[in-house]
Formats: structure tokens, C-alpha cells, sequence
């Protein structure tokens, strides 16, 4: 009877671990699935302007939410060391506060003060798994259409998102949200690249594009033109100084290195330079390089159908598939004018650092 009793609560242990570890894995599987749902809801809003800020433009789609899926598990690589602002803001928060950090990306962020509360978001399906494979608390969600009640957390952060949001509409319902999101008094950090940069050589790096038509909408079905159009590769490798030829990151122990990706890792989502060259220092629309190696790239898998869409290029000399990420450059007094006067929120710090354009708001009222 003994025997018979230890087995059953051998099966039945056996069978709870089995369960846990098929909800781990379908977490972690039903991550692109939701993705993919996300990306074909149109949300509803109380007018068609609403759902017009809330549908995600072709732009976006195709240079940064496909873009950042293909290449999650290098760039994630290359984002581990934290900003000193963005570390002293989160561990100067109230001890159990809730912190929503909506585009955490591979979630370096999450977690950083031990004594808080910490739920991240991300468009991208590949990074949220990375940090669901690092046991934080995640979901798939639209920047600007937050997940959240309101009034939900105590602090919330954005950090180098805002300016992969394509026009000025989204880009202030994404501060609506992070507002909207946390209680009265809480606070929202947000940082962005600057069009104002402390190293102006590596301008030769970024393709400028276009202006944009009437009513804040791209040229053709989705797709930008680029400044040059009499260029015949418009999505063709930039050059860059070399790095360490193996396609990975540098040690954060060679702060002299000038290679683009070196500076994306070594700074914290520090943008490349928009000095004085022939592109002018007036444009803020840019596409700028993501090397991704081919040892890293998924030959079956989504490079491969990058490269087939003419979504990349091959970079034989440098070993590697080049993606372009859309970034919209913030210049100087930017991102005030786009949060000045949103209801129920007041400025109480803002800065320039490592090239970025900070700002901190608190909200005043409403839940």
C-alpha cells in the first residue's frame, strides 16, 4: 500500500512538472503568435483620427517591428550594459513601486532595482522571449496602445522608442499612454535620439529619406523614398570602419572604438552621428544600419526572406546582412513642444546626455 501510494504521488508530481513546463514553453511559443494578431487589429477609437494614430504605418512595420524580430537575438547581444541616468532614475523610485517599461526590448532594464516591481512590453515577439526565457514579467504590446488600466503603475519608462514611431501623432499618443498608464504623481522617463550629436563623423552611415506628403503619410504603398534617388543602391551597405572581424559586439573596455555597432552596445541605444555633412543638418528622418553577421543570421529563416524582399542586403566584404532601421532624430526642444500640453502632466526635468534628448514628466491628475 506504501509502494502504491509513493508511486501515485510520484505520477502526480511527475504530471504537475510536466504541465508547468508545457505553460512555459506555449508562453514562450505563443509570443509570435500574438504578435501577429496584434499587428492585424485595428484598434478601435472614439474617432477615426484615434484609429488612424493607433494603425501601425507601413514604415514601421517593415524597418523596425520586422527588422528588430529578425535581428532580436544579435542586438540583444549587444544590449546588456545599463545608462547611468536611466539606472539612477529607476533605483531613486519608492521602494515596491510598480514600473512599467513599455519597449524594454531584451529587458536589461527589468529588474535593475531590486526593490521594485517591474512589467515590461515590446512590439517584438523574439525580444519579448528572450525575456521570458530570463524569467521576467512581459508581454507583446503597441507602444501606443498600451496594455494597461489606468492609473496602473507607480513609474514608467520609454528608452530609445519614440523615434522609431514614424509621424508626430503617434509619437504624442505614445506619451499620452505612458501618462495615462501611471497613478497621479507618478513619473515617466523617456529618452530619444538626438539630431544635436557630441561626434558629428559618422553622419555617412545614415540614408536620409524623404519628406513626407500631406497629412503625415509616406510616399507609395508604404515605403519611403530615399534622398538620392539616383543612387542605384538604395538599401545597400553603408560603409563603416572595421571592428573586430569576428561580427560580434566589442568589449565595453574600448570606449575609443568608432564602429557603429561598438557605439549602439557601448552607449545604451546611442544613436550615430547627424554632424555637418552633404545630407545637411536639417533632415531627422533616417535609416541607419543594423549588420547583423552570417554566422548569426538565420539562412532558412527570417534573413532569408529579408534578403528575398529586398528588406536586406548582403554585405560580403563585411560578413554580413544589413538591415535599416527607421529612426526619427529629435532636435533641440522636440520632445518638449510634443509633450507640452497634454492634459494632467508637468515637465520636471529634462536633459541632454550621451547624445539623447531626456525628459521627465509627472502626472497631476486623473487616475
Amino acid at each position: 500500500m506504501l509502494v502504491a501510494n509513493s508511486r501515485s504521488r510520484n505520477l502526480r508530481v511527475g504530471r504537475i512538472f510536466g504541465i508547468l513546463a508545457s505553460l512555459k514553453k506555449f508562453r514562450i511559443a505563443s509570443c509570435s503568435q500574438y504578435l501577429s494578431t496584434m499587428k492585424e487589429i485595428k484598434t478601435s477609437g472614439s474617432s477615426n483620427t484615434s484609429m488612424n494614430v493607433q494603425s501601425t504605418p507601413e514604415i514601421e512595420k517593415k524597418y523596425v517591428h520586422r527588422v528588430y524580430d529578425a535581428i532580436a537575438p544579435h542586438f540583444s547581444s549587444t544590449r546588456f550594459a545599463k545608462w547611468p541616468k536611466v539606472s539612477a532614475f529607476l533605483n531613486t523610485l519608492p521602494k515596491a513601486s510598480l514600473v512599467l517599461d513599455a519597449g524594454c526590448g531584451n529587458g536589461k532594464y527589468l529588474g535593475l532595482n531590486p526593490d521594485c516591481y517591474f512589467i515590461g512590453c515590446d512590439i517584438s515577439g523574439p525580444l519579448i522571449s528572450i525575456c521570458l526565457e530570463r524569467g521576467h514579467e512581459v508581454l507583446v504590446a503597441d507602444a501606443v496602445n498600451l496594455p494597461y488600466r489606468n492609473g496602473y503603475g507607480d513609474a514608467a519608462i520609454s528608452i530609445a522608442v519614440l523615434h522609431h514611431l514614424s509621424t508626430e501623432k503617434r509619437r504624442r499618443k505614445a506619451v499620452e499612454e505612458l501618462i495615462r498608464v501611471v497613478k497621479k504623481g507618478g513619473l515617466v522617463l523617456i529618452t530619444v535620439w538626438a539630431r544635436e550629436q557630441e561626434d558629428s563623423s559618422l553622419v555617412k552611415k545614415w540614408t536620409p529619406l524623404s519628406e513626407r506628403y500631406i497629412e503625415e503619410e509616406w510616399v507609395g504603398p508604404g515605403s519611403p523614398r530615399i534622398r538620392n534617388p539616383a543612387s542605384p543602391s538604395l538599401l545597400e551597405s553603408i560603409p563603416e570602419l572595421e571592428d573586430s572581424g569576428t561580427g560580434e559586439p566589442m568589449p565595453e573596455s574600448f570606449p575609443d572604438i568608432k564602429s557603429p555597432e561598438s557605439i549602439d552596445f557601448m552607449e545604451n541605444d546611442q544613436p550615430l552621428s547627424c554632424g555637418n555633412n552633404n545630407s545637411g543638418t536639417e533632415h531627422q528622418e533616417f535609416f541607419v544600419p543594423w549588420h547583423l553577421p552570417y554566422h548569426r543570421a538565420e539562412i532558412s529563416g527570417a534573413s532569408a526572406n529579408a534578403l528575398a524582399n529586398g528588406l536586406a542586403k548582403k554585405d560580403d566584404k563585411k560578413g554580413a546582412v544589413v538591415y535599416n532601421r527607421y529612426y526619427h532624430v529629435f532636435s533641440e526642444g522636440e520632445l518638449e513642444r510634443l509633450v507640452s500640453g497634454i492634459d494632467g502632466s508637468i515637465v520636471v526635468d529634462k536633459f541632454y546626455d550621451k547624445s539623447n534628448w531626456c525628459i521627465i514628466l509627472e502626472k497631476t491628475s486623473g487616475d
